[in-house]
């Protein structure tokens, strides 16, 4: 059985090339005691895989040279030898790599149950972006009925899931997004109370027409210049939650806040977040959100895309902005 596979072949700098990665195609190597062959369906594309090819000081080892590029995946099990963690027929999520099989012993896989929510949904809202935003916004950012939270990224995977919980939990939500397809997504679909479109229009401006009281939360997805105009608006301890920044992750020089002395002003605080501290609960996030999707709560969208062939181009779209919701790569043939 043959198994394509992106491998990474170079270490990037700035916004990744083509060349970052190569196609191959290689025989899928025999079961050991133990392991248990998957069948991918689908690959998750999310920001972070930007900082996994740094080779420098992370929460996660960065992905070798000549090794498969590491993704979440969805998929069924298809061969096991002997006594496995799951049998053939499971569904299953981990992390099988950008790859049509990956061979595991099944550390940090989980069961689903394509019968419950689509696969896709399992590496999204069901999934690390999910819980994200469920640990980011309820945890992290400490919220409140009564709080004005400002999210970036906020047609995203984790932005979009964050805007929702946050009216669930009776907060005014404003959502910064690039374009007016976006914008109008955000207000109309998920039912944010506001939405600044950073393409189009002044985000220091929008931020004080809708947020005229300031922010309690701010949810960061980008950095850069819009952390500094949210900085701005910090209320009396306010909390910033650092899931990401993605208007940096290419730049070989950061740009760091020039505002943090709003922090001490405002007795604010600023906090990162990395969604694997959270694993010892996943079990009670993820029952949350498969409620609330049940129940009409929450709505998850995914923009799945197709080709192991196409990894790159599809890859591309986490920075150029290309896409709504999130974002999938289908590898079945």
């Amino acid at each position: 059985m043959k198994n394509k596979a992106q491998i990474v072949i170079k270490r990037p700098e700035g916004l990744p090339e083509k060349e970052t990665w190569k196609l191959v195609e290689n025989e899928v190597p025999e079961l050991k005691s133990g392991e248990f062959l998957v069948e991918n369906h689908y690959i998750s594309l999310d920001p972070a895989m930007r900082g996994w090819l740094n080779n420098s000081r992370s929460y996660i080892p960065p992905v070798e040279l000549n090794e498969v590029m590491r993704s979440g995946s969805v998929g069924k099990v298809i061969q096991t030898q002997g006594e496995t963690k799951f049998k053939t027929g499971d569904f299953v999520s981990g992390w099988g790599g950008v790859q049509q099989y990956s061979v595991t012993e099944g550390e940090g896989y989980f069961k689903v149950d394509p019968d419950q929510a689509p696969l896709t949904q399992y590496i999204g809202t069901l999934g690390m972006p999910g819980m994200t935003a469920y640990f980011g916004i309820l945890e992290v950012g400490k919220l409140k009925p009564d709080d004005v939270v400002l999210v970036s990224g906020a047609a995203g995977a984790v932005g979009s899931i964050v805007g929702q919980i946050a009216k669930l939990k009776g907060a005014t939500v404003i959502g910064i997004a690039g374009g007016k397809e976006k914008c109008e997504y955000i207000t109309n679909e998920l039912g944010f109370d506001g939405a600044i479109d950073y393409k189009n229009e002044s985000v220091f401006k929008g931020i004080k027409a809708h947020c005229p009281k300031g922010i309690d939360v701010y949810f960061d997805n980008v950095g850069g210049d819009i952390l500094d105009n949210a900085m701005i608006f910090l209320r009396r301890n306010a909390r910033i939650v650092i899931c990401g920044a993605i208007s940096q992750y290419n730049n070989t020089a950061v740009q760091g806040p020039k505002n943090y002395m709003t922090l001490l002003v405002n007795r604010a605080s600023m906090q990162g977040m990395v969604v694997f501290d959270y694993a010892h609960k996943y079990g009670e996030a993820i029952a949350d959100l498969a409620t609330w999707l049940k129940e009409g709560k929450l709505k998850s969208k995914e923009d799945v895309y197709e080709g192991i062939e196409n990894f790159y181009d599809t890859f591309l779209r986490l920075f150029n902005g290309d896409k709504m919701g999130k974002l999938v790569l289908k590898v079945k043939e």
